[in-house]
């Protein structure tokens, strides 16, 4: 039933900014860009993910964009909605995705300072038996969540195809990975581009990316690298991004959506504005990937200026 949405995964999993005017989401803009990703030849999209500022948004910003997001793509890629909160509002959004065609769900983590295993364990089932029809991609960010905990949910729960992990340790990956099962779920790398490689190495088929709302060609030709087993190019590919990755990773990832968003605007693709807690560059950074970008663009990687009627009606 889920197969071939599991076959979609094993891939790059963009992660697209949601782009501000005056403070409001620019839907015919975010659908522009949603569009220009797809063109690249991207295939899986993740409207309301972390590089979307998901926390940052309303509930109906959140249902408005998941709405944009089928409407731009029009059956040329996959979605993947994620979704979060308490368990009603998780379902509700899901659900609306459904109802626009989207037959994946990501479940980020729970945010609550008191989460215990067997909480953790009710809330995501709790979410995929409200969803029989839809895939599950789990989210996860904790170390303690381990081996017996994704068996249990898997076992109890069909549709969780999918794990994002999003933990900076590669070995843990690997030994959670082989103790629960190469084949029970897509195993994707969630902590984008600089971790692709070490744990396709450990047996990751896909990677998560807010690089690719920059410059997507590059994603695309690291997941190809990686495919083809060429690690050597893979490990040369990652030396070209790493000052662009550092940035956003500084302050336990302070920048994350900053940094990208500040590229985008410096190509005009949109505005650098973030909400808070996140905010906008300061003077010293946006200098630094002003110069990166402009090294981008020699390498021929960046696609051409945007049009000038770009965004289209909200």
């Amino acid at each position: 039933m889920f197969g071939e949405l599991s076959q979609a995964l094993r891939d790059v999993v963009a992660i697209p900014v949601t782009p501000f005017v005056d403070g409001q989401p620019d839907y015919g803009l975010y659908k522009w860009l949603l569009r220009r990703q797809v063109e690249a030849g991207v295939g899986v999209l993740t409207p309301n993910g972390n590089t979307g500022e998901f926390y940052a948004l309303s509930g109906d910003e959140r249902i408005r964009l998941l709405t944009a997001a089928t409407e731009a793509v029009s059956g040329d890629a996959h979605l993947l909605a994620g979704v979060g909160h308490d368990v009603a509002t998780a379902v509700h959004e899901a659900r609306h995705a459904f109802a626009c065609g989207i037959r994946m769900v990501m479940v980020h983590q729970p945010v609550h300072p008191y989460v215990s295993a067997e909480g953790w364990l009710d809330y995501h089932r709790a979410i995929a038996d409200a969803l029989p029809d839809m895939g599950l991609v789990l989210y996860v960010r904790n170390t303690w969540v381990d081996a017996d905990l994704l068996t249990r949910l898997g076992d109890l729960c069909p549709n969780v195809i999918a794990l994002k992990y999003a933990v900076a340790d590669v070995n843990r990956f690997a030994q959670l990975r082989m103790e629960v099962g190469a084949d029970r779920f897509v195993w994707i790398a969630g902590l984008a581009e600089p971790y692709a490689l070490s744990y396709a190495v450990h047996g990751a088929e896909g990677f998560t990316s807010g690089l690719v709302n920059v410059i997507p060609a590059f994603s695309l030709r690291l997941r190809d690298a990686l495919r083809e087993g060429d690690y050597a190019q893979a490990e040369r590919m990652l030396r070209e991004i790493a000052e662009f990755e550092h940035l956003r990773a500084v302050d336990r990832g302070a920048n994350n959506v900053s940094v990208v968003k500040e590229a985008m605007h410096q190509l005009d693709l949109c505005d650098r504005s973030v909400r808070p807690p996140s905010a906008v560059l300061p003077e010293r950074e946006r200098q630094a990937v002003a110069r990166i970008v402009a090294g981008w663009t020699e390498t021929g990687d960046l696609m051409p200026p945007p049009p000038a009627d770009r965004a289209v009606a909200s």
